[in-house]
């Protein structure tokens, strides 16, 4: 084994606090998900009590307020935790990021009664959260949903189909975005569902390419009822607290990204030097070695512009542009990096004895969630050049 193995991510973290947490993230990852990552990956198996022991460890919770159990860390720490956590199996550093996504509602929209009685159970008391925003016939046009909560007296009762749903199936409670009122995006309002509500149940989950351990279902609500004390913000208000929600989740997409891309570029970069090929190692072909320098170069840039965008949310500036940008590069970039990591590899690298194939199969759905990477596109234009005229 070559003495030049890849080393740790040299993080710019703003505090020690900070650089201890990262520390304790790289333990956890080392000692708990990746010796498994391929194993459970290839079984199905969804690691519950992983999620657990990042409840346990306030890892759920990291960018909410610490009055109800979060972390206080700013957004350019949570994605760096995020980037950790997917170099180490993409299942838990997705499976993170959408649970902050389904926190996110309550968390900013919410009163200052239903935070109280909810968030410190969902940041730090081992709860586990999905997001309910797509359905069957609505994909990118997420306005156009078509699932119904109406008004009974002091309660909703929802009634539809939710489809591409994380989580679904096992998670303790769903951010799920209803139509309330008239046709189009103002109609639509958030409520917080419970997972065990009477009437609501979870299909058979989707047979995927990748991210098998992840489950991701359709869930139906059959007059699904829940009181107007679950209800998030104002009725008509759920498709921009969705909108809101989904630029910080495309970071979390991104930084995920650029954690499956760093891992592939490090199983690359230790084959390369490992394997000789003419008595050399094949390292030290110039092909070669310009296709893990632009690998390389691919990850950097990506890591850069998801924390540049991190640093505008913090700072609390506008940073949608910036987030549909970082999602877009990192995600196509994550994908670019596993295939060379596959091609540097040869025929070992479509074996699934190697974990570069599998970090292929995954990344391929980083550029599909939470937007499509056409989707980021329109978003991109619109902040260039305006609304669409036709």
């Amino acid at each position: 084994m070559t003495d030049r193995a890849p080393q740790p991510v040299d993080r710019q973290l703003p505090t020690e606090e900070s650089r201890d947490l990262l520390a304790l993230v790289r333990e956890i990852a080392q000692r708990e998900i990746r010796p498994r990552a391929a194993e459970e990956e290839d079984a199905g198996r969804f690691p519950r009590e992983v999620f657990t022991l990042l409840s346990e460890a306030g890892l759920l919770g990291l960018p909410y307020p610490g009055e109800y159990g979060g972390g206080e860390q700013p957004y350019e720490v949570y994605l760096q935790v995020l980037e950790e956590l997917a170099a180490a199996r993409l299942t838990v550093g997705l499976g993170v990021s959408v649970h902050s996504l389904a926190c996110h509602g309550l968390g900013g929209y919410g009163t200052k009664e239903q935070q109280a009685a909810h968030l410190p159970d969902m940041l730090g008391g081992g709860l586990l959260g999905a997001y309910c925003l797509s359905e069957p016939t609505a994909g990118s046009d997420a306005a156009s949903l078509t699932t119904k909560a109406i008004r009974d007296g002091d309660d909703w009762v929802i009634t539809g189909t939710k489809a591409w749903i994380t989580h679904g199936g096992v998670a303790d409670f769903y951010t799920v975005l209803a139509r309330t009122g008239v046709e189009g995006p103002k109609g639509i309002t958030a409520f917080l569902v419970p997972g065990d509500a009477a009437g609501l149940t979870a299909a058979v989950p989707e047979k995927k390419m990748g991210m098998k351990g992840s489950p991701t279902a359709q869930l139906h609500f059959d007059g699904v009822r829940v009181p107007d004390s679950r209800r998030i913000g104002e009725e008509g208000q759920g498709f921009s607290i969705a909108l809101a929600a989904l630029d910080a989740g495309r970071l979390g997409i991104a930084a995920c990204a650029i954690g499956v891309a760093q891992a592939a570029l490090d199983e690359a970069l230790t084959y390369a030097l490992d394997r000789k090929q003419f008595g050399h190692p094949i390292a030290d072909f110039q092909g070669l070695r310009f296709m893990l320098a632009d690998m390389a170069t691919k990850i950097e840039a990506g890591r850069a512009l998801y924390l540049a965008a991190a640093r505008l949310r913090d700072a609390g500036k506008p940073f949608s542009r910036q987030a549909a940008m970082a999602k877009l590069f990192c995600t196509d970039a994550a994908m670019a990096v596993t295939t060379d990591a596959v091609q540097i590899l040869g025929g070992y690298g479509y074996t699934a004895d190697f974990p570069v194939e599998r970090l292929m199969r995954e990344a391929k759905v980083l550029q599909i969630v939470e937007g499509t990477n056409q989707i980021q596109r329109m978003v991109i234009a619109r902040h260039l050049a305006g609304p669409e005229t036709r």
